[in-house]
């Protein structure tokens, strides 16, 4: 009788710890995720490619996760100050958005060691603090090659925000693969020092076509502005990291664009299983981060195969854009012959390559 009375007090007890626990479980607090933009959301650019990413964690996860949008947050003490709040208000994982956050955001990773970071664009790294970075300069160089063989005056121009060593990269990957197709083609660059300033992003368009640039590159802006300003002027253009082409029908080259979702949705879980590691991630056409879409019917089939020869050599590391020899501004060599450019060197880059005429900000 004891036997029989101890078998069911030991079932009873496992019944009432099996539903404490699947209470627990339906009443368990999602892990709430913040996304820190430097620009508005809007239905194109940088922080629209960043919130596309983690709506794809949204859809897979569903109430398990929450994500809260802080956008339009410039940065410095404003930023700090929006970050603290962002954990105080029991935001778990956080995607900090923009280059200017990246120290005030690390400080905070290391005073919340049970907290996970994502940060763009940047390159410091902590036990809970991951840079991320898309090699942009590939797509950019299958861009330069359409860009020969569509220009007239061979003049391309670029409209680009900061001069940090992402977007230099990606104005020298343009530059390269244009002059690949033809060494006599030259670009200029207008940076505005902002990622989202429609009037002078505009400004600067309009004087870069004035200046006979025929093909321009709309670098890091997050706003159609330099799009709009090439339909309307009848120049090529395309930009990064989502698809303008609605402003630009007849004009539009293509897009360079960024699909964050693997990446966010690998960190996402890692985090939940306790496992997130703080590295540097650094993806580009293999990781299939880096998509190059929207093509112009403009350009003519033999130049899309050579683009798509050239893109799969890129991907699958039989090419490397930085791949000597490469000389800069100044005409001297700084990639050998049968060299190439280590990650580093093109993660801290700050000269242009010879071709590019305007000088990089003091």
């Amino acid at each position: 009788m004891k036997s029989i009375l101890k078998s069911l007090a030991k079932l009873s007890l496992a019944a009432t710890l099996a539903g404490v626990f699947a209470h627990s479980a339906a009443t368990a607090e999602p892990l709430e995720i913040g996304l820190l933009t430097p620009s508005p959301l809007a239905d194109v650019g940088w922080s629209k490619a960043l919130a596309d990413g983690l709506d794809k964690v949204k859809a897979k996860h569903g109430d398990k996760v929450k994500i809260n949008l802080v956008e339009n947050i410039q940065e410095g003490p404003d930023a700090e100050r929006i970050m603290n709040k962002m954990v105080g208000d029991g935001n778990k994982f956080l995607v900090l958005g923009s280059f200017g956050y990246m120290n005030g955001g690390l400080k905070l990773a290391k005073r919340n060691p049970n907290l996970s970071f994502v940060h763009a664009s940047g390159y410091k790294v902590a036990k809970n603090f991951s840079p991320f970075t898309a090699k942009y300069f590939e797509g950019a160089y299958l861009m330069g090659m359409a860009a020969a063989e569509l220009t007239k005056t061979k003049k391309l121009g670029v409209v680009s925000a900061f001069a940090i060593p992402e977007l230099i990269s990606t104005i020298n990957g343009f530059a390269l693969g244009a002059r690949s197709i033809d060494p006599e083609i030259t670009v200029d660059v207008v940076w505005i020092n902002s990622w989202f300033d429609p009037a002078k992003a505009r400004d600067s368009a309009k004087a870069l076509i004035a200046g006979g640039s025929d093909v321009l590159f709309s670098n890091a802006q997050d706003t159609p502005s330099v799009v709009s300003v090439a339909e309307e002027a009848g120049v090529y253009v395309y930009n990064l990291n989502s698809s303008m082409k609605e402003y630009a029908p007849k004009k539009y080259l293509g897009v360079v664009k960024t699909d964050w979702a693997p990446f966010f949705m690998a960190s996402v879980e890692a985090h939940l299983a306790g496992k997130f590691k703080g590295q540097n991630q650094w993806l580009g056409m293999k990781e299939d981060t880096v998509v190059v879409e929207d093509w112009s019917s403009d350009i003519s089939a033999d130049m899309m195969a050579k683009i798509k020869a050239t893109e799969a050599a890129i991907a699958s590391g039989e090419k490397h854009v930085y791949d000597g020899p490469l000389v800069n501004q100044e005409g001297k060599e700084v990639v050998a012959a049968g060299k190439r450019l280590v990650d580093g060197a093109i993660l801290g880059m700050n000269w242009h390559v010879q071709g590019v005429n305007s000088p990089l900000p003091k």
